[in-house]
């Protein structure tokens, strides 16, 4: 992606990048790319996400059926976790440089939409949330992680990641997370990894 003159001279200021947003549909579903960095490849995030939703496809297809019912769409961007759902706007998330990096399966970013798709299902089914019932939530989410591992080829860090959180308290396994200082954490990232590139 080339750099124009307003980004540079915005990266020259320290000041963040304008997103690129670019919206395709995949495998049925909206989605919504907002890509703020230039390392990243629009085309390689596209393709990954395709490989994610042929997985779920192939594997759990009532899933996927599923999940283009009870989401509006797919955002992938830049975030302080692999994922969330926002019921205001019935949209996943899936955070861009999860997406792309190769350390990750395309098993272990499906199990993330997954779990995603599993929060749109109770938000669609009209449940009545609490802090005390978000736990319970959240081991429902692991507990589809833990059916995922069992049922693709390359599912043992999906299984490893689910087993380790469903052992936890519920502080643990549903905190409450400080976002603003989450987002200052990924913004410090991409300076450094922009630095990196200079």
């Amino acid at each position: 992606m080339s750099t124009g003159f307003f980004d540079r001279i915005r990266t020259a200021l320290g000041l963040p990048a304008e997103p690129h947003r670019v919206r395709r549909t995949v495998r049925g579903i909206d989605v919504m790319l907002e890509n703020t960095r230039p390392d990243i490849a629009n085309e390689d995030v596209f393709a990954r996400l395709d490989e994610v939703l042929g997985m779920i496809e192939q594997y759990a297809p009532a899933k996927l059926r599923r999940l283009r019912k009870d989401i509006a769409g797919i955002d992938v961007k830049r975030f302080a976790c692999r994922g969330a759902f926002f019921s205001e706007t019935r949209r996943v998330l899936t955070e861009l440089t999860f997406v792309v990096n190769r350390d990750f399966t395309i098993a272990e970013i499906a199990s993330s939409v997954l779990h995603e798709g599993v929060h749109a299902r109770v938000h669609a089914a009209g449940v009545f949330r609490t802090p005390l019932s978000l736990a319970k939530e959240e081991r429902l989410c692991r507990a589809t992680e833990m059916w995922w591992g069992h049922a693709v080829p390359d599912g043992a860090k999906v299984i490893e990641r689910a087993s380790a959180l469903l052992t936890m308290s519920d502080e643990d396994v549903a905190p409450i997370v400080d976002w603003r200082l989450a987002a200052q954490r990924v913004a410090e990232a991409d300076r450094r990894a922009a630095e990196g590139r200079s």
